[in-house]
């Protein structure tokens, strides 16, 4: 079978010839192994420096070639591609306040970590209150930050399963206020929350139909919505601000013939019946080692919730090839019969994954992995 056809069938819950494997991403260690060179793809402070300097076409072009790459070189039955940065006339260093620290034309401060390697941290918002926020009449779609996503499509999009990843538009905390801030004001100030989806919302949706226009199959967003709790704003908050939204999204990538997936990592459970109800298709960030275990979540949600995921980030950084294989096949021995299982991390391979892990795992899924699942 071809990935694409491979992928289709895991999300209507039918058996392919085998589980499809990929990942939504992979930080910079992996893909320059992987390819032999140095990428900007997820590079962080390499890809914002090179941004900054003006070198945005190198940057466009290291993710057309390189997601393609990676995909081919690993052997992923489906790809996650991102908008890329807009082209501009003009390109700027934001205000630097130290030699990681900085604070960008919105006024927010921000601070990264060269030895997580993560995503940056939001330290300082401006204020804002409703007055201040826009929910545009018209949304104008950048075509320019489309290009991946064209380049990709047309390059493998005969074979495999692209996703394009657009603006989330459900949880729109890092576009206002910070986290905490955004938290807060679901009690405090709930019009704030409400105008502030409204206008995340509308941005969402433009973006969700040109990127289903150019012809991927699916649709992956990716806020996260919970920590190892639970929900970070709790169930009824979610279900007051944040699942209509969710629901419009889906609506948006199911009305254009499309699939669609939502990334979130955490503790899931108490909202995992309202993904159903939105209308999702498959749910990426399983942590089994936080209890997302995979038996009880296809126990309960077979036929209805494709599950992406099986192996704990930690064990792919600090555990051993063996401690993956199990991991890999207990996702399958549980969650593969019946279709609706795609291995994956349970997150994005992050900085720190070792490769040797990760060979381990790809080898483990292709070798335990094919239909009927009998062993």
């Amino acid at each position: 079978m071809l990935p694409k056809e491979r992928m289709i069938a895991a999300l209507q819950h039918r058996e392919a010839d085998r589980v499809p494997v990929g990942e939504t991403g992979a930080d910079w260690e992996i893909t320059d192994r992987v390819l032999g060179r140095p990428t900007y793809y997820r590079s962080k402070w390499r890809e914002w420096v090179a941004e900054w300097e003006g070198r945005r076409e190198e940057i466009v072009c290291s993710y057309r070639e390189d997601i393609v790459d990676l995909a081919r070189s690993l052997e992923w039955d489906f790809l996650v591609v991102p908008l890329v940065p807009a082209r501009r006339k003009e390109y700027e260093r934001p205000e630097m306040l130290g030699e990681f620290k900085w604070r960008d034309r919105s006024g927010k401060v921000w601070q990264y970590s060269p030895e997580s390697g993560g995503h940056p941290l939001l330290l300082e918002a401006p204020p804002m209150g409703a007055d201040d926020l826009l929910v545009p009449e018209r949304v104008e779609v950048d075509e320019s930050r489309l290009e991946a996503v064209a380049h990709v499509v047309k390059e493998v999009g005969g074979t495999h399963f692209v996703f394009g990843r657009p603006p989330d538009g459900t949880f729109p905390w890092i576009e206002t206020v910070g986290m905490e801030e955004f938290l807060v004001r679901m009690v405090t100030d709930p019009g704030f929350v409400s105008k502030a989806v409204s206008a995340s919302l509308k941005t969402a949706l433009a973006w969700t139909e040109a990127i289903c226009d150019l012809g991927v199959d699916g649709i992956l967003v990716g806020t996260d919505y919970c920590d190892n709790r639970g929900p970070l704003m709790g169930p009824q908050h979610f279900r007051r601000f944040i699942l209509p939204a969710l629901a419009q999204v889906c609506g948006a990538a199911h009305g254009k013939g499309k699939f669609f997936v939502k990334h979130t990592d955490g503790n899931t459970w108490s909202i995992l019946d309202d993904f159903v109800e939105a209308g999702v298709d498959g749910w990426q960030g399983i942590q089994p080692s936080i209890g997302m275990d995979l038996k009880q979540l296809k126990e309960k949600y077979a036929g209805r919730l494709c599950l992406f995921g099986g192996v704990n980030n930690e064990t792919l950084i600090a555990g051993t090839p063996q401690e993956v294989e199990e991991e890999v096949k207990y996702a399958i021995r549980y969650a593969a019969p019946g279709g609706g299982l795609v291995i994956t991390s349970g997150n994005t391979l992050q900085v720190g994954t070792r490769y040797d892990n990760y060979i381990a795992m790809r080898a483990a899924a292709r070798e335990f992995g094919r239909y009927p699942i009998g062993w």
